[in-house]
């Protein structure tokens, strides 16, 4: 008898469940009691859950805000290997260990894009104008900079990208609400983080989520 082919790495792959550390799995069921009784679909709910452990701030419960379709395109997206672009390396960072492990999606930064900012811009926006025309259709991952948020709503707006979904989930003082408000007039699949909140370690989380979500699919598709 010839030997049993083996399986494509890709498809072994598949059948295999990500790690949920002890601590994790134990910080999810205290979150999970001290929320209580909530109105988000079970995707929104990993999403949220994912937020609130990386900054203990149940404040994200009411934050953050999904259009429609959002997860679901960006599930699809990750699972056919679309490119992430994040604002900032911390992001990009933040999430390659999970994309490592599933599907191995490319993950752009755009500050990493630009050496130099350009005249009147941010280094962060000139990274993000230049990684969005080679990247049309990724998805947007900014935590940082509102810079860089408005110059990608700008850019959708003109029609020259059209984002598979963006998070928007800019931080701090200056520019930051205004730059979210843009964003949720702006066209475009969207998960928003209201108000003044933000950064990379929530914007990791909320894609760790997305690419967890994804990769539960695939198994459940390829068992």
């Amino acid at each position: 008898m010839g030997q049993a082919k083996k399986k494509p790495v890709l498809e072994s792959r598949f059948s295999m469940t990500l790690a949920i550390h002890p601590i994790l799995k134990e910080s999810f069921a205290i979150i999970d009691s001290e929320i209580g009784e909530h109105d988000f679909l079970p995707q929104e709910y990993a999403i949220v859950r994912r937020a609130i452990h990386s900054t203990a701030d149940f404040d994200f419960a009411r934050l953050l805000q999904f259009s429609p379709t959002a997860i679901e395109r960006a599930i699809a997206a990750i699972k056919n290997g679309g490119a992430i672009v994040t604002d900032v390396t911390m992001i990009k960072q933040g999430i390659a260990s999970t994309a490592a492990q599933t599907f191995n999606n490319p993950l752009i930064s755009a500050v990493e894009a630009a050496s130099v900012a350009l005249p009147g811009k941010t280094r962060t926006e000139t990274g993000l104008l230049k990684v969005a025309k080679e990247y049309p259709e990724a998805i947007f991952a900014i935590g940082n900079a509102p810079t860089a948020l408005l110059a990608l709503c700008s850019l959708v707006r003109e029609s020259s990208v059209k984002p598979t979904m963006v998070i928007g989930a800019t931080v701090g003082f200056v520019s930051v609400v205004e730059s979210k408000a843009v964003l949720a007039e702006t066209p475009v699949p969207q998960i928003r983080v209201e108000g003044r909140k933000g950064g990379s370690a929530v914007t990791a989380a909320i894609i760790n989520a997305l690419i967890t979500l994804a990769w539960e699919e695939q198994l459940i598709i390829n068992n």
